[in-house]
C-alpha cells in the first residue's frame, strides 16, 4: 500500500533526533572542569582576574630580583647622600639649633614688635635661661629669633614693589633686583661684623644666628619708614627714619651689652672692654646706615600713570 509523500516526509523528520542521540552516546556523570582554571586565569568570558604583575608591561621588572636590588641600592645611596649633605651644612649652620629660632607664637611676636618699636619702656633685658644653649623665643622675650626678620624682609620687598609702582618704575625685573640687592647688602653687613670681630680678636657668646637675627630686626623699622612715605610723603619718611634709627640703636645696645660686655672681673668690666665697646657701637651704628640706604631710593614722588588719549 503506497504511503502519501507528505506522510513519509514527517516520519523522516521524527527519526533524525533519535539518530543524533544515539551518536552522542550516554550522558557523563560529572561535568568536565579541567578547562575552568584556564578560562578564569586567562580573564575569559567569566570575568576572572589575571594574576598579579601580568596586566602591565612593568610587571616583569618588579618581579626581577636584580631590579629589586638596584632599587634598594639606589635608596641606600640617596640616604647616604642626605647624611653627607646634612654634615656639610652643619659645618656652617647648625640645622638642629635653627628650629629654636622659629619657635615663636602670636603672643611673642606681638610683644617683640612692641619692644622693637618702643624699646624705651622695656626694663628687663636679661635672658633668664642658659645663654650657652639656644632657647625657644616663645619662652623668653629677650631671646633673638629669625621669624620676625624673615617676615619683615619679605614685607619690605612687597612694600618696595608698591613704592616702585607709585613711581611708574615697577617691573618683575626691578622687584627681583631690589630683593637681590637687599640680600647682598645684608650678607656684606654680617660678613663685615664677623671680619671685624676676627681682626680685633674678640671672642663673645654672640652666635652667628644671633647676629643675623639682631641685624635683621632693622627691617621692621624700614617697613615703618616706607609706610610713612606712602601715607605722609617725604616729611613723614624723614621723621620715621630718625625715630626708628634711635629705637633700633637703643634696642641693640641694651641687648648686645649683656652678650658682648659681660661683667666677669672684680671691677665690673671684662678683659678688652674697650674693643668690645667699639664692636658694640659698630654693630649698632651700621643699622641706621643700611636702614636709610635701602629705603631712600624708594621715596620718590608719586607719578600718575598716563592714560591713552582717545581719538
Amino acid at each position: 500500500m503506497d504511503v502519501p509523500q507528505h506522510v513519509r516526509h514527517r516520519k523522516s523528520q521524527k527519526r533524525k533526533p533519535k539518530g543524533r542521540m544515539q551518536q552522542a552516546g550516554p550522558a557523563p556523570l560529572f561535568d568536565d572542569t579541567s578547562n575552568t582554571g584556564e578560562m578564569a586565569g586567562g580573564g575569559g568570558m567569566y570575568g576572572g582576574q589575571p594574576p598579579p604583575n601580568q596586566g602591565y608591561a612593568g610587571g616583569q621588572f618588579i618581579n626581577d630580583p636584580m631590579a629589586s636590588m638596584a632599587m634598594q641600592y639606589g635608596a641606600s645611596l640617596a640616604d647616604h647622600g642626605k647624611d653627607v649633605m646634612e654634615k656639610q651644612v652643619e659645618r656652617f649652620v647648625s640645622v638642629s639649633n635653627l628650629k629654636y629660632y622659629f619657635a615663636v607664637d602670636t603672643s611673642y611676636v606681638g610683644r617683640k614688635l612692641i619692644i622693637l618699636l618702643f624699646p624705651f619702656g622695656h626694663t628687663d633685658w636679661s635672658i633668664q635661661y642658659n645663654q650657652e644653649e639656644p632657647v625657644a623665643p616663645r619662652y623668653e622675650i629677650n631671646a633673638p629669633d629669625l621669624y620676625i626678620p624673615v617676615m619683615a624682609f619679605v614685607t619690605y620687598i612687597l612694600l618696595a614693589g608698591v613704592c616702585l609702582g607709585r613711581q611708574n618704575r615697577f617691573s618683575p625685573e626691578m622687584l627681583g633686583m631690589q630683593a637681590s640687592s637687599a640680600m647682598v647688602w645684608f650678607i656684606i653687613e654680617v660678613l663685615a661684623i664677623l671680619l671685624t670681630m676676627y681682626i680685633t680678636n674678640i671672642h663673645t657668646a654672640l652666635r652667628k644666628l644671633d647676629l643675623i637675627a639682631f641685624c635683621g630686626y632693622k627691617y621692621v623699622g624700614m617697613i615703618v619708614c616706607l609706610l610713612a612715605n606712602i601715607l605722609f610723603s617725604s616729611g613723614g619718611y624723614h621723621l620715621s627714619v630718625l625715630y626708628t634709627s634711635v629705637a633700633i640703636v637703643f634696642f641693640l645696645i641694651r641687648n648686645l651689652k649683656l652678650i658682648i660686655l659681660p661683667e666677669t672681673s672684680d671691677d665690673g668690666f671684662s678683659h678688652g672692654s674697650k674693643r668690645r665697646m667699639y664692636i658694640l657701637l659698630f654693630i649698632s651704628a651700621l643699622q641706621p646706615i643700611f636702614l636709610y640706604w635701602l629705603t631712600y631710593h624708594l621715596t620718590g614722588t608719586f607719578v600718575p600713570q598716563k592714560t591713552a588719549q582717545s581719538f
